[in-house]
């Protein structure tokens, strides 16, 4: 027992020497360095490397700019801006979601294009992403009024030192229901100075007057109806724009002359089994006409893809295209001038574990993004 009682207090005092020393030590190198202890500070590499499932949620890892400050002068050729409004749907909420839901989608969305030919996001051009419009979202004709000024600014920002002449950037809106369209056409036929020629994908056709719904006074805006007011107001290019992907039911039998009559063209989903995928191309083409002239806007409601691989939308219709054959189709239109591309009604409510909605979202405005560079690269 006093064998054991000595080796004990040997061991206890042999433990206090070495903690003074440990204290003496860091002492000494707090007065060095206060956030050194036992080892140097880690070196920071600039330039290392980040994964795709960390960082800041912006469209792609792009840069952050705060595009509406007036104080902030940044040059952009390609603008990223998410719309957070779902007051016009007429089924399904939950598109407010979209926008955030879009950029945890696009996590892992970089590298080379190799159907395009491009890298989009190193190129001759600056892409950035602007964050989401502020709007009150309690009352729909102020929210559109707010969403109008705010596009109108990005689109005609103030000149930046060095710049003489404005430049217009393409633009990327992330939807929100297809209401935020009327607002985004009315900012792009301003800074343009002309009608745009607006290809709609889409299983509605979105120009069902507010009377068409048998609401008593009508609701004047809403998602089904923002190409409606477009036509009225001359915002798109009459015969230049069309639908592609309809298959929903109608409202009333002359839908479809009513539709006619506001300049817009139909292409049907079910043509795919008459005229295939290059056949419905080749029509898309000959609507639009001369590709040196004409200005193009591609407005994509996420309900054009069948639900099978796109189940995350608010007013589903089955029988859609297929993923595959979408982006085809999308990436027909790289000699045509884009200025301008949304995907809306992306509801993440609805989409299932895997997230394949937001996901398929992001893929195609990495395929219009890639369109966006490859074209003016050629023109340059």
């Amino acid at each position: 027992m006093f064998s054991y009682s000595i080796v004990s207090i040997a061991l206890a005092s042999l433990c206090l020497i070495k903690a003074d020393a440990h204290q003496v030590a860091y002492q000494q190198n707090s007065q060095a360095d206060p956030f050194a202890v036992n080892s140097k500070r880690p070196v920071l590499e600039k330039d290392s490397y980040v994964p795709s499932f960390a960082g800041i949620s912006t469209f792609a890892h792009l840069p952050y700019v705060q595009c509406w400050e007036e104080n902030v002068a940044e040059d952009y050729d390609i603008a990223v801006m998410g719309v957070p409004y779902d007051i016009g749907v007429t089924f399904r909420t939950g598109a407010r979601f979209g926008p955030s839901s879009i950029r945890l989608g696009s996590m892992r969305t970089k590298g080379y294009n190799s159907e395009i030919g491009v890298n989009p996001f190193r190129s001759w051009a600056k892409l950035v992403d602007c964050g989401d419009i502020p709007f009150t979202p309690f009352d729909s004709l102020q929210a559109i009024n707010q969403i109008e000024q705010y596009t109108k600014y990005l689109l005609n920002r103030p000149l930046v030192p060095g710049q003489s002449v404005p430049k217009i950037p393409q633009l990327v809106t992330l939807g929100g229901d297809h209401t935020v369209l009327l607002p985004v056409l009315r900012a792009m036929a301003e800074a343009h100075g002309r009608p745009i020629s607006v290809i709609h994908f889409d299983s509605h056709l979105d120009t069902w007057s507010p009377e068409a719904y048998g609401i008593k006074p009508p609701s004047l805006f809403n998602h089904g109806n923002p190409l409606y007011h477009a036509a009225r107001e001359g915002l798109i290019a009459n015969g230049t724009s069309m639908h592609v992907g309809i298959r929903s039911s109608l409202y009333e039998e002359d839908d479809f002359a009513k539709d006619e009559a506001l300049g817009f063209r139909i292409i049907k989903a079910n043509d795919i089994f008459d005229i295939g995928v290059d056949g419905i191309i080749a029509r898309m083409k000959e609507i639009l006409g001369d590709k040196n002239d004409a200005l193009v806007y591609l407005s994509i409601d996420i309900d054009v893809v069948d639900p099978s691989a796109a189940p995350g939308t608010g007013t589903i219709e089955s029988g859609g295209f297929l993923v595959r054959e979408m982006r085809r189709i999308i990436r027909s239109l790289r000699d045509y001038q884009l200025v301008g591309a949304d995907v809306v009604e992306v509801s993440p409510p609805y989409d299932n574990p895997a997230q394949i909605t937001s996901i398929l979202a992001a893929d195609l405005i990495y395929e219009i993004m890639s369109m966006m560079v490859k074209h003016g690269e050629e023109a340059n």
